[in-house]
């Protein structure tokens, strides 16, 4: 990946941007709308929210408001955690659609594959949800279908009566948590591998993240999202202020070195910080 314009091309052909912006925490509100066209602005062409996130409508807005055309931008909204099932999907999907106010999604995602509204009875519901989304799929309305902190487990689950396999799985990855195992999983299925919270969700003091940025003139945060870029990763940065928007699409002028990635292992140590997909309180 050489510029914020490069992209992966999924299972079905189809192009995915090399960077998104998330929108995590983002209220609705008019902010989160400016927000979102600034960094429409600075280059971002993936805008990534959810319907847990409570701000589609603002980021409908901004999408339908920034004057690029539709086909520009790839906008992707995800299952809430009391929707699964076939029903259940249906009905939010289209609270979805009416909250965005656009024509088309291009990536739909399974939130989260076992919360608590269905974890004696995940692989059912998860198999009726899976149907939904590839009817919608199907009829054009999704452009892709993909899963969020979906572990190997629930992937093969989700095979097992899949007639379209996922085509993006969105996980939380960055130096601290680097989930070899589902990563490899994905690159043998054909699965795109999306990085939530890349930024460590700004925990940027450890000396060894401190001494890179320096050696290469850059921010914790740049060096953080490089490390994403380089690992194949898609990364999905939030940020509100102009500037942070601008610094952290500025990452593909330099390469981290090999001796710099094995270096940030001891970063592993720290290990997730957020919740396991089996175990998740919500």
């Amino acid at each position: 990946m050489n510029s914020i314009n490069d992209y992966y091309v999924l299972s079905n052909g189809g192009k995915i941007p090399c960077i998104g912006f998330g929108t995590w925490k983002l209220p609705e509100a008019d902010t989160t709308v400016d927000i979102i066209k600034t960094a429409i602005d600075c280059g971002y062409r993936h805008i990534d929210t959810a319907f847990m996130y409570g701000n589609e409508k603002s980021v409908g807005k901004a999408i339908r408001t920034c004057g690029l055309k539709r086909n520009e931008l790839f906008v992707t909204s995800k299952l809430s955690n009391n929707s699964h099932g076939y029903e259940k999907t249906m009905k939010e999907f289209e609270m979805t659609m009416e909250n965005l106010d656009i024509e088309y999604l291009d990536l739909y995602l399974i939130h989260w594959p076992r919360p608590l509204a269905i974890r004696d009875m995940w692989k059912e519901a998860n198999e009726g949800t899976w149907k939904a989304f590839e009817e919608l799929y199907k009829a054009g309305k999704i452009k892709a279908i993909g899963v969020s902190n979906f572990l190997e487990t629930h992937l093969e689950a989700l095979l097992e009566t899949a007639t379209v396999a996922p085509m993006v799985n969105q996980l939380e990855l960055h130096p601290q948590f680097v989930q070899r195992d589902i990563v490899e999983y994905c690159k043998n299925h054909r699965i795109i591998v999306e990085a939530y919270s890349p930024l460590i969700r700004g925990d940027f003091s450890h000396p060894v993240l401190v001494e890179t940025a320096k050696k290469y003139n850059k921010s914790v945060a740049q060096i953080l999202l490089r490390w994403s870029i380089q690992h194949g990763f898609i990364p999905l940065p939030k940020a509100s202020k102009r500037e942070r928007i601008i610094e952290n699409a500025d990452i593909f002028d330099f390469q981290l070195s090999d001796e710099d990635i094995e270096a940030m292992k001891v970063l592993e140590a720290k290990g997730s910080i957020g919740s396991h997909p089996d175990t998740a309180p919500f």
